[in-house]
């Protein structure tokens, strides 16, 4: 268990780690089969106070911004760490935007520094980011990167290193919780908001000097962020990044490493569940008699609490395709079918379902698994409040939070920072009841965004960009179809358009030209429908749409009747 209260940031809790456990493995870097290097929490350090020097000659002041934009790597979370110690705010940008996205978001954020791959930073280069204007360094072959990048392992010039000392109240983190078309949502997120979390963390579940995490998610994903990252440095755990995320090359490394820990999202949960039931149904004869009756045993022994010793030893077959260690499956960044961790569950392999989002830091409701209850998302962490607000006659309403993970607000946003923490609770648009055991359990969202299966945020109106221009159209706004037509579901959220055609134009012309963008569009953020109208759009005196109003005029439409598919 940690002890953090007299810790005053990230920075300085990373320092002592990396001399309490200094000879111990902090990172272990695997491509396929192949070991690509490790690093002890002493070399960390090395790199680390390198890497901040280096910031530092070149002009770092506390309170900059350093931007990081990676697949998973030791050297992200030597950047990190090394930016904490300069006294720098982190960045964390997402890899898998478009280059125009992953710019915007850099330029957004004010970053002074770039970390990237030199295939990024020619992308983000043509894009028109300005990389002679910041300090890009080049992870990767020099001779790849663009002329304006720094190398990353060219150390000429490095200066020296000093520590510079950061407050709990500072902000540790800018995380963009969305990055399309439309305005940037950069989450600041203070050193004393990660400490709380990583805290409560280490209370709820066992996790220690001796978990091997198993880093599949990007570092710039919150749960990976604070699970293979925060959390396991200052515990001492060793961290594993693999290149490549071909299940066959995952089984291998993590049987080789032996992984007790691991953060998957559901879409990759899914994929497991589907693997794990076509070999268990074929089976046949005595094997499946077998597994049965260690199945049965399995779920009889563990109605308390996980028994993972037990659950190995009865069904060894299945644990040894997890690498025969694994303790816990982090779950989260969206909903968890209950169904589908009750399988896993009843294989031995425990998925800790939790509920947050990234104005809250990480989490701030989990089931602690004792016992496994499927049904709900936990109780509040402790040193966090949750309130329903608004309850309608079945005890559902918006779930609103408040405690110390919650964060400071959005960065250069002081309008929707006040409308989204009001009185230091955090409205977080999300519908559900808590039960008589003090359990959230969430059915819908009242807020216009759906969450993908892969844990994505998709806000409509950093869709509408894509179709603000389609011929024929007067004016385009974007719902979540649940916030329009409210249903107590978590899952199927599609995304459905307004719009007003000019005078005599063709509503049939207008399907065609948005069902054509919409095929450019990644599946998760397309359209389903669409809803022709004739009247002008509600708009502030700023000309801003009204969407609350606007939707208040769908709801008096027939959905069925009114959305024309795509």
């Amino acid at each position: 268990m940690l002890h953090l209260d007299r810790i005053s940031s990230l920075g300085e809790a990373l320092r002592d780690t990396t001399v309490t456990f200094k000879s111990k493995t902090a990172l272990i870097e695997a491509d396929r089969h192949r070991e690509n290097g490790r690093w002890t929490y002493g070399d960390l350090r090395r790199d680390a106070e390198r890497f901040a020097a280096r910031l530092l000659h070149r002009g770092l002041e506390s309170g900059d911004k350093v931007a990081i934009c990676m697949q998973n790597q030791a050297r992200w979370l030597v950047a990190a760490t090394g930016a904490f110690w300069a006294g720098a705010v982190v960045v964390p940008i997402d890899y898998k935007l478009t280059a125009p996205e992953q710019a915007r978001l850099v330029e957004h954020s004010e970053a002074r520094f770039l970390v990237a791959e030199p295939h990024t930073l020619r992308q983000l280069a043509d894009a028109g980011l300005a990389l002679g204007e910041i300090g890009a360094f080049s992870v990767g072959p020099a001779e790849a990167a663009p002329a304006e990048a720094i190398p990353w392992d060219d150390h000429a010039e490095e200066g020296t290193f000093r520590f510079v000392p950061r407050g709990r109240d500072d902000v540790a983190c800018i995380v963009y919780s969305s990055g399309t078309g439309g305005t940037p949502k950069g989450c600041m997120l203070t050193h004393g908001n990660y400490l709380a979390q990583a805290q409560v963390l280490s209370e709820v579940f066992d996790f220690d000097e001796g978990a091997r995490f198993f880093s599949v998610l990007p570092t710039n994903h919150a749960i990976d962020f604070m699970a293979g990252y925060v959390l396991s440095f200052l515990l001492g755990s060793t961290v594993i990044h693999q290149r490549t995320l071909r299940p066959q090359y995952l089984a291998s490394t993590m049987k080789r490493y032996e992984v007790t820990h691991i953060a998957l999202v559901p879409t990759i949960l899914k994929n497991i569940e589907k693997r794990l039931r076509e070999r268990i149904d074929g089976l046949t004869g005595l094997a499946r008699l077998a597994f049965d009756a260690a199945l049965r045993a399995n779920e009889a022994a563990t109605l308390a609490k996980p028994r993972p010793k037990l659950s190995r030893a009865l069904l060894k077959p299945i644990h040894d395709e997890f690498g025969g260690h694994l303790e816990v499956i982090f779950a989260g960044g969206t909903f968890v079918d209950p169904k589908m961790a009750s399988y896993f569950y009843s294989l031995g392999l425990p998925v800790a379902i939790g509920y947050g989002l990234t104005e809250a830091g990480t989490v701030v409701a989990v089931n602690d698994l004792k016992p496994f209850r499927p049904d709900t998302v936990g109780r509040p962490v402790p040193g966090t409040e949750i309130e329903i607000r608004n309850p309608a006659a079945d005890g559902v309403g918006e779930v609103w939070v408040r405690g110390p993970t919650v964060m400071k607000g959005y960065f250069k946003e002081p309008e929707l920072t006040a409308e989204t923490i009001v009185d230091g609770w955090l409205r977080t648009g999300d519908l559900g009841y808590i039960d008589a055991s003090g359990h959230l359990h969430l059915v819908g969202r009242a807020k216009n965004m759906i969450v993908t299966e892969g844990g994505k945020n998709v806000y409509p109106e950093d869709i509408e960009a894509h179709f603000e221009d389609v011929p024929d159209c007067e004016e385009i706004c974007v719902f979540a179809r649940n916030y329009v037509w409210p249903k107590r579901t978590l899952t199927g959220e599609t995304l459905v358009a307004v719009l007003r055609p000019t005078k005599d134009a063709s509503v049939e012309r207008i399907a065609e030209a948005l069902a054509a963008r919409n095929r450019r569009l990644p599946d998760f953020k397309r359209l389903a429908g669409f809803v022709p109208t004739d009247e002008e759009f509600p708009r502030t005196a700023s000309m801003k749409v009204k969407r609350n109003l606007l939707a208040d005029r769908l709801r008096s439409l027939d959905p069925d009747d009114a959305i024309r598919p795509l």
